[in-house]
């Protein structure tokens, strides 16, 4: 049985550039989606989610394997975050200001009743408080700038800001949506200095 691994389907969105910006036209992708408030090196909520999402990720895959006979790896942990003043993403970062919304690809052929299948199962397993606000949902993000930043989270402001600012401006681009991240490397077995992270804002062309 082959596996099928997204980061390489879809290299185009997982594999960016790391030292130009691109535009891309993301298409439309469903996610289990779960949100939350704050600081996610401090936040409950935070640690909340990520043990919430990857148990009903994990579970999906293996029932595809069993059930459909098709497995695949699941995808990296993806992040939309926001907040009133977007300068607290940028040079100001006030990470207890953050909204977020931490996310998991599902394949196009994962069903809500499949979804709903293997929460119930997970719920009998496990108690994990987050698991009634767990949702699968589209999410179409369209046009959208993005660059893969090597280094830790802690250092990706100056891209941010040269990103939102001097890229967008020069190119005729204006931000709108949520600030995207996807975190293709596992903190707790890579370095800071060497995480690697897609960082994506979705854009529109100015009118004016």
């Amino acid at each position: 049985m082959s596996k099928i691994d997204f980061k390489k389907e879809l290299k185009i969105f997982y594999q960016p550039s790391k030292k130009d910006f691109q535009v891309v036209d993301v298409p439309a992708m469903q996610f289990l989606m779960v949100d939350g408030h704050g600081d996610p090196n401090l936040a409950q909520e935070y640690q909340d989610a990520l043990e919430t999402l990857y148990p009903v990720a994990y579970k999906i895959k293996f029932m595809n394997k069993k059930e459909l006979e098709r497995d695949y790896v699941v995808p990296p942990l993806e992040g939309l975050w926001w907040a009133d003043d977007m300068d607290k993403f940028t040079l100001n970062r006030d990470k207890s200001a953050w909204d977020w919304t931490m996310m998991i690809m599902q394949p196009e052929w994962i069903t809500g009743e499949m979804f709903d299948t293997a929460r119930a199962i997970v719920d009998k397993q496990k108690e994990l408080p987050f698991l009634s606000k767990l949702r699968l949902e589209t999410y179409h993000e369209g046009l959208a700038v993005q660059i893969l930043h090597i280094g830790s989270y802690d250092d990706e402001g100056p891209t941010l800001h040269k990103m939102h600012i001097e890229f967008l401006r020069q190119n005729g681009l204006e931000m709108r949506g949520k600030h995207h991240e996807i975190y293709l490397s596992d903190p707790r077995k890579v370095t800071p200095d060497k995480l690697k992270t897609v960082l994506r804002q979705p854009v529109s062309r100015d009118q004016t």
